[in-house]
């Protein structure tokens, strides 16, 4: 493959004159305001900087912005960095993702590296990458690639496609209808059917004359609500959604904080309607068809994580009663009993069934598909609807499936993904057992044949043994020089599942670097229980898995304190801010993108409230000792060599307010001794990251690598 060279930085330089290159972070006055949360004084110098209306606030986010910019525009690094990352992401083939089959149609998810936005396109009942047609392209609409789809949902007979989408990456979404057949919008948009708060969704009715969706309060409600109390309404086609009745909603019992996925893939009468109060795996469901009270056929007691319907009309689902890896479930007679009379289907094994990321249960015409999880990688057994397990799908070691789809044919279809190789899918045909590779597939110029993937166990502080995926070069001496980025997460039981390594983590492992993923508890890699031990008040074993890591990389050679860098996002922000206090001298650099820092009023934001089921609430005594306890905002430590960070954010993100990221940043600005840089990056046309355009995304990517080549003093060699 085609490299570049980077200039070397010079790693010698002492702190001071290190200093001396880095502009002065505007000036940042910090208040006396402070809170007596249960019964303790809480400091907070920066509340001001929350306020994102105050002309004040705006003009310290540009003037962080261009200190930002002065210091990573003068490195050698960013520029090249840019180019290249720009060509190999050119260069990489369009993926085919996301695939919903409708008769002798199939829709996708088209992202093509040409455009800065993915299509909707559709297939043809063989899902052959040729057969393809542009359905909706959010580039024509605004070619700056500021219009995005959050999602859409095609009619069971493929002639409609219903799709919420959104600008600057808010994911504040409007319902648009299209035909397919020319492509023409054919209803008037409905607004307020998306939020980063609580998502949204929607299923169609067997006719495709209606469809019932997810919508929040408007201008009727106080401002303060109007990202709350989501409630499900029906929609007729051709009449005026203001007069759309509720079908689900407070009445029924939902709660300020509920969030609602609505499923009807097998084209029945009846919908499933899902209901998860919060973020923290607390699941209701009922059953909605067209003309008749809504039914509620499951409960939180139920401990029920999963339910759809079968193409036979039961309930099959995913129940974690008594049980941390889940077992499969089946209710024949929803109409009559409730998920609490479900009969074991599948028992329970030894390894845990996947509930985070997308479902572990797929259905098909006469098979069930469940997905497992162990440790990291995916496994796929394949069973029929009474529960014989008939075999697996051959997927690769330490590898991942994400689509199982079921084709007009009978075969099966399903993607294939893992760190070496881009996602490709196979077909497995039932009645052979044989599988094939398709023509559905990305290619890239990247590739990793010169590289292992290799899984170890850190111990962490209370013995638990913690996974890490340490990918490097072949033959790369374990001496504690090597450059080491450690990426985690740990949270709302979502796994670390393997992925492409692709262009970022190529160029990082062209400069010596070694790449590694933890899989630290608070996902659900080995089950609940996993999840349960890295959340509400045992959140810190998440840190100290971490922590582990990163000790277990130096411990072993293949890094050194000088040499590691952290990265991690959102809840994994929030992880990033608390190794940085908590353990300022593990790592030489952190990259933190869109986390959240002031643990004491995170709840007070719009999705803060959703929240709460995962972190805890101030309210409760015990869980505010925790959450204080670890909150990074409130543990700065005036005059501690804090190592160098790049904070970043977006100003429209509606899952994390951005003001965490400036308080944070004011904080370890003023405290920090050490003289490396504490940078914040506030993009003002995105927000937490999802629906932003492809030149957003790589100009972040691009500044990431050049702050930690800098930081690490990373020099390129061209690739042979």
């Amino acid at each position: 493959m085609k490299s570049i060279f980077l200039v070397t930085v010079v790693v010698s330089l002492t702190t001071a004159a290190l200093a001396a290159t880095i502009p002065a972070p505007p000036a940042t006055p910090a208040g006396t305001t402070s809170d007596v949360v249960q019964g303790v004084k809480v400091a907070d110098p920066y509340r001001w900087l929350e306020n994102w209306s105050d002309p004040k606030v705006q003009d310290w986010t540009a003037a962080q912005n261009a200190r930002t910019r002065a210091v990573l525009d003068a490195l050698p690094s960013e520029k090249p960095i840019a180019a290249e990352l720009t060509r190999l992401v050119s260069t990489t083939s369009p993926a085919l993702v996301g695939l919903v089959p409708r008769g002798k149609i199939i829709f996708a998810t088209y992202s093509d590296p040409k455009l800065q936005q993915p299509l909707i396109v559709t297939l043809n009942a063989a899902a052959d990458p040729a057969s393809r047609k542009v359905l909706i392209d959010p580039n024509a609409l605004d070619a700056s690639g500021h219009i995005a789809v959050d999602w859409y949902v095609p009619s069971h007979d493929g002639t409609k496609v219903a799709v919420s989408l959104s600008k600057d990456g808010s994911e504040d979404g409007t319902l648009h209808i299209f035909d397919v057949a020319t492509g023409k919008e054919i209803e008037t948009p409905i607004a307020r059917v998306q939020f980063p708060t609580a998502g949204g969704s929607l299923a169609w009715t067997m006719d495709g004359k209606g469809f019932w969706y997810t919508r929040y309060p408007g201008p009727e409600a106080p401002a303060g609500d109007q990202h709350f109390n989501m409630q499900v309404y029906f929609h007729v086609l051709g009449t005026d959604a203001a007069k759309d009745a509720v079908v689900l909603g407070t009445a029924d019992g939902l709660e300020r904080v509920s969030e609602i996925f609505l499923d009807n893939e097998q084209n029945l009468a009846t919908a499933m309607a899902s209901v998860q109060k919060g973020d923290g795996g607390i699941w209701s469901y009922f059953v909605l068809e067209q003309g008749k009270p809504t039914l509620r056929i499951g409960v939180p007691e139920d401990k029920i994580v999963h339910a759809s319907f079968g193409p036979d009309g039961a309930v099959y689902s995913i129940s974690r009663k008594g049980s941390s890896n889940g077992f499969v479930v089946k209710l024949d007679h929803p109409e009559a009993d409730g998920l609490a009379h479900a009969k074991v289907l599948v028992p329970e094994s030894d390894v845990a069934i996947e509930s985070s990321n997308d479902s572990g249960l797929t259905i098909a015409k006469d098979r069930l598909f469940v997905r497992d999880i162990i440790g990291g990688p995916n496994q796929v057994r394949i069973f029929d609807l009474s529960g014989n397990m008939v075999g697996k799908l051959p997927l690769p070691e330490i590898s991942a499936n994400k689509d199982i789809i079921e084709l007009a044919d009978g075969k099966i279809l399903f993607d294939v993904a893992s760190y070496l190789r881009p996602v490709y899918y196979e077909t497995w045909d039932p009645k052979t057992g044989k599988v094939k590779e398709t023509a559905l597939k990305v290619i890239s110029p990247v590739t990793f044949d010169d590289a292992t993937v290799t899984r170890v166990f850190a111990t962490s502080k209370d013995g638990t043994k913690v996974p890490l995926n340490i990918i490097m070069k072949k033959g790369t001496k374990l001496d504690g020089s090597n450059p080491t980025l450690l990426y985690g997460y740990g949270g709302y039981g979502v796994n670390q599942n393997p992925s492409f390594l692709g262009a970022v983590r190529r160029l990082w492992l062209d400069a010596g670097g070694i790449y590694v993923i933890a899989n630290i508890r608070g996902g659900a890699e080995y089950g609940e229980r996993w999840h349960q031990q890295g959340m509400l008040t045992k959140k810190q074993n998440v840190f100290d898995d971490f922590f582990a890591a990163g000790q277990y990389l130096i411990d072993n050679k293949y890094t050194s304190h000088a040499k590691l860098a952290l990265m991690g996002g959102s809840n994994g922000g929030l992880l990033m801010g608390a190794e940085i206090t908590q353990h300022p001298e593990l790592a030489r650099a952190v990259v933190s993108a869109v986390g959240i820092y002031d643990m004491v009023r995170v709840e007070l934001d719009p999705n803060g409230s959703f929240n709460t089921t995962e972190f805890g609430t101030v309210k409760n005594p015990d869980e505010f000792q925790a959450l204080y306890a670890y909150s990074p905002y409130h543990h700065v430590v005036a005059k501690t060599a804090y190592p160098a960070v790049l904070m970043t954010t977006g100003a429209t993100d509606g899952r994390v307010n951005p003001l965490h990221s400036r308080k944070f940043t004011a904080a370890l600005q003023a405290a920090s001794s050490s003289g490396q840089p504490i940078l914040l990056r506030t993009n003002m046309h995105a927000g937490h990251g999802i629906g932003s355009s492809l030149s957003d995304r790589i100009a972040e990517q691009t500044d990431m690598l050049s702050f930690l080549f800098d930081q690490l003093g990373m020099e390129w060699h061209e690739s042979p």
